[in-house]
């Protein structure tokens, strides 16, 4: 049997009650963006010191950078993973709270979970993030 269909001002509660978790996910796609700019840079630049030739004594020396690279390299690839299951969590988040509209069902509970489980990932994304650009500042960037 299905349930009775829930009222407009029930269905405008629960749309009011998205937007925090909308602004957030706009925010967690904003940052992501971001964050593949960098990667793609970093991608660039690999590229860039791998095509230097091994006998060319003025350029080689910065193919030292290139094992710095693939560690700023692995840190974004972690943020941009965090950050997508941050998003797949507000996302979540916004599903159960209409389900549970449509269906009656006490979320509160599951959707705090959730929600704390995004800005977990999140954070977790913001300090890998942290990481990559301290290492990113490093003397290295100052001599290419």
């Amino acid at each position: 049997m299905i349930p009775e269909m829930p009222s407009v001002s029930q269905l405008s509660q629960v749309i009011s009650q998205a937007a925090a978790p909308a602004f957030l996910l706009g925010a967690l796609a904003a940052f992501i963006a971001v964050l593949i700019s960098r990667l793609n840079r970093i991608i660039d630049r690999t590229i860039l010191l791998n095509a230097i030739a091994d006998d060319d004594a003025t350029k080689s020396r910065l193919k030292a950078d290139i094992p710095r690279l693939l560690r700023r390299a692995s840190m974004i690839n972690r943020a941009i993973f965090w950050a997508v299951i941050g998003s797949i969590t507000i996302t979540l988040m916004v599903i159960v709270a209409f389900v549970s509209a449509f269906f009656h069902i006490q979320h509160e509970r599951g959707v705090g979970v959730l929600f704390m489980v995004a800005l977990g990932a999140f954070v977790v994304s913001l300090v890998d993030f942290a990481r990559e650009v301290r290492i990113a500042l490093s003397e290295f960037d100052h001599y290419a």
